[in-house]
């Protein structure tokens, strides 16, 4: 485990602004890419299987298995696309990425349509992203008079919703219709944009891919624990001294991150629990130490997420909070699985209930509710809409029951 912080996609640097070409060219931009576009394919690939890299949009799937799926369709035509569609709240680092560091994007796109046989690539974006939007066309048009483009790119966006950063919500998209999940298989690297073959990578992957293509392999794998490669982009609120977003090598811990990266907590508060990200299980204030990693974070019905830290104070009201949760992911669930609907809609009831002191037997109807309607809809929001709620009935097992009224004491229902 590596200790000291390396900064792979916030270099230190004297402005804050947007980086130019050639400030990114100073640091070795875009020499992974020129050294790319004279080799096989294939090479570049194993290379990034070699990494560990896993996709930084929250699911985790490694990369280069999803750049094999492509790689191996045979098509006339295939895309590439660079997913910042991001509308997670507690999470601003792939508008960061895309407002301040876009050249880097944009390589690590080209890298993945190179390595996967692509023809065309976008860049996708929801459409409140106006500031993102400006610095990605800059650093496009930069790139292009450059001649470092390998095929042509443009930028496409879709509404402001959660469920439109979904990589098949976001094709439906850029083909011009509503943003809604497609039932999986086939996946996009067999049957995506247009019907044809398409990758889509998180634009924080794709930052790392341009680093990889740059320093190699092993020197990435150096960086994190066995499992966990890399780097990982947080971001921490107001309830830090520093917040924003943050870069830390996985292995480091949420006590690293809150005290070292974010100063620690701002007012005197005390730390009661952590949601790695809003689509996460809680973690309560003993995880403190435990590594961030997939490994480590998994056993503990958790998961490292998006990065989009929110902490959970002395002074938070618990049960609103995860109410709060739970009425964003039925707002923003698309419509068209009839299970997430129920699902989403009766979280928020039962919750509802539990907050007006009419709450007995909501542990069970929760856990059943969740049980019931797992893996039934076209995207994995059915589950990130589950894991808070889930988790928050025994890490704050007492302050539920005293919500819920009498006779809905901690274990009660079980």
């Amino acid at each position: 485990m590596r200790r000291v912080a390396p900064h792979l996609l916030l270099p230190t640097r004297t402005a804050t602004g947007l980086e130019s070409l050639a400030e990114y060219r100073a640091r070795g931009g875009y020499d992974g890419l020129i050294a790319a576009r004279g080799q096989d394919p294939a090479r570049l690939r194993a290379e990034v299987a070699a990494s560990g890299l896993r996709g930084r949009g929250g699911a985790a799937f490694p990369t280069a298995r999803k750049w094999d799926l492509a790689a191996a369709a045979s098509a006339d035509r295939k895309f590439v696309v660079a997913n910042g569609g991001e509308h997670e709240p507690g999470s601003d680092k792939d508008r960061l990425l895309v407002q301040r560091h876009p050249h880097a994007v944009l390589e690590g796109l080209s890298l993945a349509g190179l390595a996967t046989g692509a023809t065309h690539g976008y860049v996708y974006l929801i459409e409140d992203m106006l500031p993102q939007r400006s610095s990605i066309e800059a650093a496009l048009s930069e790139a292009a008079d450059a001649g470092l483009l390998p095929f042509p790119i443009e930028v496409g966006t879709g509404p402001t919703t959660y469920v439109a950063g979904e990589e098949t919500a976001a094709l439906e998209a850029l083909e011009g219709r509503p943003a809604k999940p497609r039932k999986k298989p086939p996946f996009p690297g067999e049957a995506g944009l247009f019907g044809k073959p398409t990758t889509v990578n998180n634009v924080e992957t794709l930052a790392h891919v341009a680093w990889i293509a740059r320093h190699g392999a092993a020197a990435f794998a150096d960086i994190g624990t066995e499992q966990s490669k890399g780097t990982l982009l947080f971001t921490l609120g107001r309830e830090v001294a520093r917040p924003g977003v943050h870069e830390l090598p996985f292995g480091s811990t949420f006590r690293d991150l809150i005290e070292g990266c974010g100063g620690g907590l701002v007012g005197g508060r005390r730390l009661r629990a952590i949601l790695p990200a809003m689509s996460t299980g809680l973690l309560d204030a003993r995880h403190l130490d435990v590594p961030i990693a997939y490994e480590t974070l998994r056993p503990l019905g958790s998961s490292p997420g998006c990065g989009g830290v929110r902490l959970v104070l002395d002074d938070t009201d618990v049960v609103a909070m995860v109410l709060g949760i739970a009425e964003f992911f039925m707002q923003e669930q698309c419509g068209q699985c009839p299970p997430c609907r129920m699902e989403t809609n009766q979280f928020v009831h039962i919750l509802k209930a539990v907050q007006a002191h009419k709450g007995p037997g909501y542990d069970d109807k929760l856990k059943k509710l969740a049980e019931f309607s797992r893996k039934k809809g076209n995207c994995s929001l059915i589950e990130m809409a589950a894991a808070p709620v889930l988790s928050a009935l025994d890490v704050f097992a007492a302050e539920f029951a005293a919500a819920a009224g009498p006779g809905a004491l901690p274990g009660a229902t079980h």
